[in-house]
């Protein structure tokens, strides 16, 4: 007898805690794929879960369309699921309800159809296992879930130590020092650190000094200024050939053609990094032609010789 009154009281408590637990639920997130099935929204199941949640009084939202209030506190809410046990000869399904944190919070008595129609049996078996839920009559208590994190304070955790101040440390340079007083309790690693500094590689000390019984010398080795002047247009260009006529420079995308008025092409000029210099070649001639004091000459060897001819070109 005190067996079967217990089991009662059972059967009578559980439905009662479902109902507070539940109620403590504002909303409902539904998926649009349930896990149980391979495309979204598959015989409807998704648009029937979320109708019949509203028509308890849930908020029910698609898990890609939460409203702002459950983006803040995803706590609010809960997630459905779809317990699927069917086998070859009848549709079974249940919903189970998961909190924030994956945790289940109710699930529902199981459903079942016969039909042969799938989305007519999942219809079936998905609407009388709402009647479990049903039952428990939701009304939102306005009650508070909240996904902060605890707090933990442990100011004041820290334990004294009696210490003897007349005793000092020995190794005033000891890596590490530690004091623990009534007054003060203090710890600091004086470990040398490694530095990341990088001294800049030099390929030659600006200084250099010897200092020795003997010898004694200091030279300085800080660079000077070069008074060799680099530029081609400083030289001077001596027995050059004459100019054979006015050459017109046309552009190319890498320097020009020059063309004598036949118009025949008589040189191909490139350019180089050196303003005013290019590298040259004619039909039957390489070489250079470049800029000399306003003047431009055409550079060749030809048999072993240096030959240089003036050139008259307009650009």
């Amino acid at each position: 007898m005190k067996n079967l009154l217990l089991v009662l009281i059972v059967m009578v408590g559980l439905p009662s805690m479902a109902q507070t637990e539940l109620n403590d639920y504002k909303y409902v997130i539904v998926p649009k794929k349930f896990d149980a099935f391979k495309e979204p929204n598959q015989y409807q199941t998704s648009t029937l879960v979320k109708h019949l949640f509203s028509e308890m009084g849930f908020e029910t939202a698609y898990e890609d369309e939460l409203p702002m209030e459950v983006n803040t506190n995803r706590c609010l809410a809960l997630t459905a699921h779809i317990v699927d046990g069917s086998n070859m000869f009848t549709t079974k399904a249940a919903i189970k309800l998961e909190d924030c944190q994956g945790k289940e919070v109710y699930t529902s008595q199981e459903g079942r159809s016969k039909e042969k129609n799938y989305k007519d049996s999942y219809n079936e078996a998905i609407r009388e296992s709402f009647r479990s839920i049903s039952s428990l009559n939701y009304k939102y208590s306005g009650k508070s879930k909240t996904n902060e994190p605890v707090t933990v304070n442990m100011q004041n955790d820290v334990k004294t130590v009696a210490a003897d101040k007349s005793q000092k440390p020995k190794n005033l340079n000891s890596a590490v020092e530690q004091e623990a007083t009534l007054e003060q309790q203090r710890y600091k690693d004086n470990t040398p650190k490694p530095s990341n500094y990088t001294k800049p590689a030099t390929s030659a000390e600006v200084v250099s000094q010897v200092a020795t019984q003997e010898e004694q010398k200091y030279k300085d080795n800080t660079p000077k200024s070069s008074s060799i002047n680099k530029s081609v247009s400083g030289a001077q260009i001596k027995n050059a050939r004459p100019s054979e006529g006015v050459l017109y420079a046309q552009g190319l995308d890498n320097g020009y053609q020059l063309v004598d008025s036949t118009p025949k092409i008589r040189l191909k000029i490139y350019r180089t990094s050196i303003p005013d210099y290019y590298l040259a070649e004619s039909d039957t001639k390489s070489g250079v032609v470049f800029e000399n004091n306003g003047k431009w000459f055409f550079e060749y060897y030809e048999n072993d010789q240096l030959v240089t001819e003036s050139l008259e070109i307009k650009f």
